[in-house]
């Protein structure tokens, strides 16, 4: 699906894709370099989670969801902020579309150059810890580094409660990286869900020994790259919400006014 060729308008957002709410934590780095971006978040909250999904499900319902979105809202750049979607499904995406595409992928090569005693964890969906992206990603730069892969679904679902006004029971936190936690020697911790910085203060207190990363910094720096020399609006406005499915609760979207997403659209 191919967007019109168009001269840039300064009002064309900027597009923000995830299977939920996990994709805010990318989207805070980028509104602190590009303020006055407008921006459409769009959660596919009919479909999630994407983690406990197959491979051919989400290399089919990615391209056609982004497809549908970049001919609503017309963006200048789409970013797959979710690490499964991108790991299964960039590629297709970029195939479909007529506009550059920003994807999400392990911070494997930042964690590899902090790590000192050469163990790392990399904590995300089952569907992206056993993607062979994550094995070239670890293989190319920390092959001299023991690399433990954990994937979980329970995190996803306790970020989007979290954002959801509900309080998190750090025991279910805690049970949820266990494997991690067994190892006394790991000092570095992938956040391979863009869900899980929103649980950073409770995933530091289960892997106290542990720093974490994520690439969300990184992603907003390669946005900025893409849209150098670009016009945007004088003044912020206020930015989309887009749901496939129910709308959001009451303290969810109150929590998306606090990203600067004061309107909520369904598609």
């Amino acid at each position: 699906m191919a967007r019109n060729d168009e001269p840039m308008d300064a009002n064309a957002p900027i597009l923000f894709f995830d299977s939920g709410v996990g994709g805010l934590s990318v989207l805070a780095e980028a509104r602190r370099l590009l303020p006055h971006a407008p921006i459409v978040y769009a959660a596919d909250s009919a479909g999630f989670p994407y983690g406990t999904k197959t491979e051919a499900e989400l290399a089919a319902r990615v391209p056609a969801l982004l497809g549908r979105l970049v001919e609503r809202y017309r963006p200048r750049l789409a970013v797959i902020a979710c690490n499964t979607a991108s790991t299964i499904a960039l590629a297709q995406v970029r195939a479909a579309l007529d506009l550059p595409v920003v994807g999400t992928v392990p911070a494997i090569k930042p964690a590899a150059e902090r790590s000192r005693t050469r163990v790392i964890g990399v904590l995300g969906t089952e569907a992206t810890v056993r993607q062979p992206y994550v094995d070239d990603l670890s293989a190319r730069f920390a092959a001299d580094c023991e690399v433990i892969r954990h994937g979980s679904a329970d995190l996803v679902r306790l970020a989007e409660a979290k954002l959801s006004g509900e309080a998190i029971d750090p025991a279910a936190v805690a049970a949820a990286v266990a494997p991690l936690a067994e190892r006394s020697d790991l000092d570095v911790v992938v956040l391979a869900c863009t869900h899980f910085p929103l649980l950073a203060d409770e995933l530091r207190a289960a892997l106290p020994c542990a720093a974490q990363i994520d690439g969300a910094a990184g992603i907003a720096r390669r946005i900025a790259h893409l849209t150098q020399g670009q016009q945007w609006p004088v003044q912020p406005v206020p930015g989309i919400a887009v749901f496939t499915g129910a709308p959001p609760p009451p303290a969810m979207a109150q929590a998306l006014e606090s990203y600067g997403l004061n309107h909520i659209h369904h598609l």
